[in-house]
């Protein structure tokens, strides 16, 4: 199992400088700051130049980061920006520093705005949106194997699951049965908050489960995620306790043969967008596709929802080494909805499935 190193990422992210080019980046973003340092949960932020390369954090994590991060100088923050801000721009020679604008509100930027017109640092804020996240978007084997490991831990609550679940048992029940067993086998905190949804909560997509008790003959769509070394799972099923229903049938059966058709034609140098457009043009021909609101799929790693995006808009192009989720739905408001889900990666340019749980024909 081959992880980059930090001073892998940190050379990718320098040329990427170059490129827009940019003397300097402050990372804010947490899940950023982790794949670039390597040190999970804790906060601050990066300074990266062609040179340079700080770890600005405040006392509680200042000696895990001297142990943990040897390519990066540790700086102490202390007090409100006004206070450490200037000190850490003196770590580096820098006219151009981006910053993540997707991830720093607007009153901080205008926070730093001011405190480096006051000190006459003739520094100039460029905003930046996607950058580290582009270095994401591929994963090296190390990550394929942590988010793999996820998602057999996820495979295996689910069959925990399906011995114990009974009609009368809550939503709320059922997820919990799930996150504890999750938890003691190796997970870390879940992915997200995982989502049992029965009968008509069902055409919720993101529906959180509540106390509703599970009827049998209606759909539940179960959708979980473990997380192993700070990567995740994502994971859904659809079930049905006791005997099934044309409805049923006739929407799963949809479901499931728009996700088989994906999955079979999805290979490198594929768009987002055409993509999805496999699973969608099966869900539409069958009378469904204004039922079918969310994208096919999107990337999971250091988060559950990343880049690549799989979506009628995304002109993303998918190529060897990227994770990402195989999840058409059909949401039937009043009666309930289906979505299967699995996680895939690209290797070689060749689709390999990373879920195991399987899939109960109609």
């Amino acid at each position: 199992m081959v992880t980059s190193s930090s001073a892998d990422r940190l050379a990718n992210l320098r040329q990427k400088l170059t490129e827009k080019p940019l003397d300097a980046l402050l990372v804010s973003h947490n899940e950023n700051r982790t794949y670039l340092s390597g040190m999970p949960s804790w906060d601050g932020y990066l300074l990266i130049t062609a040179k340079e390369a700080v770890l600005a954090t405040d006392s509680r994590f200042t000696e895990a980061a001297k142990m943990e991060c040897p390519d990066y100088d540790v700086f102490q923050i202390v007090g409100k920006a006004e206070s450490w801000f200037p000190n850490l721009l003196g770590k580096a020679t820098a006219r151009r520093l981006g910053f993540e604008a997707d991830n720093l509100t607007f009153a901080f930027d205008h926070t730093l705005t001011e405190i480096i017109a006051k000190a006459g640092a003739g520094v100039e804020l460029v905003p930046v949106e996607g950058m580290v996240q582009s270095l994401r978007m591929v994963k090296d084997p190390g990550e394929i194997a942590l988010i793999a490991r996820a998602a057999e831990i996820t495979d295996q609550s689910l069959a925990h699951l399906m011995h114990r679940i009974h009609p009368g048992m809550t939503e709320l029940e059922a997820a919990w049965e799930i996150e504890k067993f999750m938890r003691e086998h190796d997970s870390e905190p879940v992915a997200f908050e995982l989502i049992v949804a029965a009968g008509p909560n069902a055409a919720l997509p993101h529906h959180r489960p509540s106390s509703r008790p599970i009827q049998a003959g209606e759909p539940v769509v179960i959708d979980i995620g473990a997380r192993v070394g700070g990567y995740c799972a994502d994971l859904t099923r659809t079930i049905c306790l006791g005997r099934t229903d044309d409805q049923f049938r006739k929407v799963y059966d949809t479901v499931l043969a728009a996700q088989l058709a994906a999955l079979a034609m999805i290979k490198e140098g594929m768009t987002g967008e055409a993509a999805d457009s496999l699973a969608r043009t099966v869900i539409s021909e069958a009378g469904y596709g204004d039922k079918f609101g969310h994208s096919l799929g999107h990337g999971v790693g250091l988060e559950v929802h990343e880049a690549p995006l799989v979506s009628p808009r995304s002109t993303q192009v998918l190529s060897s080494g990227m994770v990402f989720t195989v999840e058409p739905g059909i949401y039937l408001p009043g009666w309930g909805g289906v979505r299967i889900e699995d996680l895939v990666t690209l290797e070689d340019g060749k689709l390999k499935i990373l879920s195991k749980a399987p899939k109960v024909d109609a």
